[in-house]
């Protein structure tokens, strides 16, 4: 068996080299053409096109957004483990600054997070797989890979995900991987880490509902903007004195909607933030104290306020063995000075997490800054990435799934 894998390793290599001029091509088209969570109803029809064109017969998901395509490489057996590698297509709502032949063309939308390098790479480990799969023909019966590859829209709205999930997408699969771009890494290098690798993200919308009136007359009203103001500042100090300091956790409100005049005290505001915590009893005695922290400032003002939680979405947490066998395909392609340990998780969130919550399985961080550049982080309108990155994500990918096959598979068979 090592020695098929070591035959697989140079034809995969042969193979992404071929392509490097598509992949750039590939990455620009999109980057040019972003769509945003929830549309990428072209970028969907362009990867279906591709993945037919390589040879693939891909299945698009509900509503035209997002598809999967599988294929067998060598001769599995018939309960040999899938392994899943998923990409993110959506882009976000940002001007995009960058002066540059493939900027946007669709202004307010950009690809400022990297999901358009996340679906080339995917398409490139779709594509060299179709030339592995004559590699390994030769396999004997019962030796052979098993792979579905996962195109995701509406990463950045915390939807795609558990649309795809509820759609079957994990039907079969036994371990799955994914890769997040890393602006703040040298194009070359990687970043791993087992368990959790970013927060739990939970959306929160506060409704202050009072009493308005004349801004004259504050006595005939009950002042929502007041209640709202105290109950910021109540938030932002009780909450971390809620919780263990050693335990991270990030309370924000990112925006406040109320008014009308400024002499006019209006009858409602609304707060809109978000909640990101590590620990599950930490989200969990988080969410207990903003709702005691709410009904306290509701009682002393007198206004009503309503709390809904949106759009829970868990934290990646990276299963440790397959991690394990991630971290040693990356070594294998950047070398092992490359690939660094990441102390500790984000505070930003990631769907990948809902996949997790179903498989084993692990994300890891790819540089993608260029030398002698400056660096825009992710969410920057000036974002954008080292192409030579393209050439790395397709080779780590697939020599994972391989290790990751062979060892559910002796796992399995005791």
């Amino acid at each position: 068996m090592q020695t098929t894998f070591g035959r697989c390793y140079q034809v995969i290599d042969d193979s992404v080299s071929e392509m490097d001029a598509e992949l750039t091509e590939l990455r620009r088209f999109l980057h040019a053409h972003p769509e945003p969570s929830g549309e990428e109803v072209q970028t969907t029809r362009l990867v279906l096109g591709r993945l037919e064109e390589a040879g693939l017969e891909p299945h698009i998901c509900h509503g035209g957004l997002g598809l999967i395509a599988d294929l067998e490489l060598g001769h599995p057996a018939a309960d040999a483990p899938r392994i899943a590698v998923r990409a993110d297509m959506d882009a976000l709502r940002l001007v995009d600054e960058k002066d540059v032949p493939y900027a946007s063309q669709n202004h307010g939308v950009t690809h400022a997070c990297g999901h358009d390098a996340h679906t080339t790479i995917t398409y490139a480990a779709a594509k060299t797989a179709i030339q592995l799969r004559a590699a390994m023909a030769e396999c004997e019966p019962g030796v052979g890979v098993k792979m579905r590859f996962i195109f995701q829209p509406a990463e950045e709205t915390c939807e795609g995900a558990k649309s795809l999930v509820e759609q079957g997408v994990l039907k079969g699969v036994d371990a799955i991987l994914a890769l997040h771009l890393d602006p703040e890494r040298p194009v070359g290098d990687a970043g791993v880490r087992d368990g959790f690798l970013t927060a739990n993200c939970d959306e929160i919308d506060f409704f202050v509902q009072g009493r308005g009136g004349h801004a004259a007359r504050p006595h005939h009203s009950i002042d929502p903007i007041a209640a709202a103001s105290q109950l910021v500042g109540a938030l932002y100090q009780y909450i971390p004195r809620s919780v263990d300091s050693r335990d991270p956790a990030v309370f924000t409100v990112g925006k406040i909607l109320g008014g009308y005049a400024a002499n006019v005290i209006p009858e409602s505001v609304e707060l809109l933030g978000t909640l990101r915590t590590i620990g599950r009893d930490t989200r969990s005695r988080i969410i207990q104290r903003i709702r005691e922290i709410t009904h306290g400032v509701s009682e002393s003002s007198g206004v009503k306020i309503t709390v809904e939680f949106r759009n829970p979405l868990a934290s990646v947490d990276n299963d440790k063995n397959i991690n394990r066998l991630l971290t040693q395909a990356a070594r294998d392609v950047l070398g092992d000075s490359h690939v660094k340990q990441i102390d500790k998780p984000s505070m930003g969130s990631e769907d990948f997490g809902v996949y997790l919550e179903h498989v084993p399985g692990a994300m890891y961080r790819l540089g993608c800054a260029a030398p002698n550049c400056p660096a825009h982080f992710l969410h920057s309108p000036k974002f954008d990435i080292d192409e030579r990155v393209l050439q790395l994500g397709p080779r780590i990918f697939l020599r994972a799934a391989l290790l990751i096959s062979q060892e559910l598979k002796a796992v399995s068979e005791g």
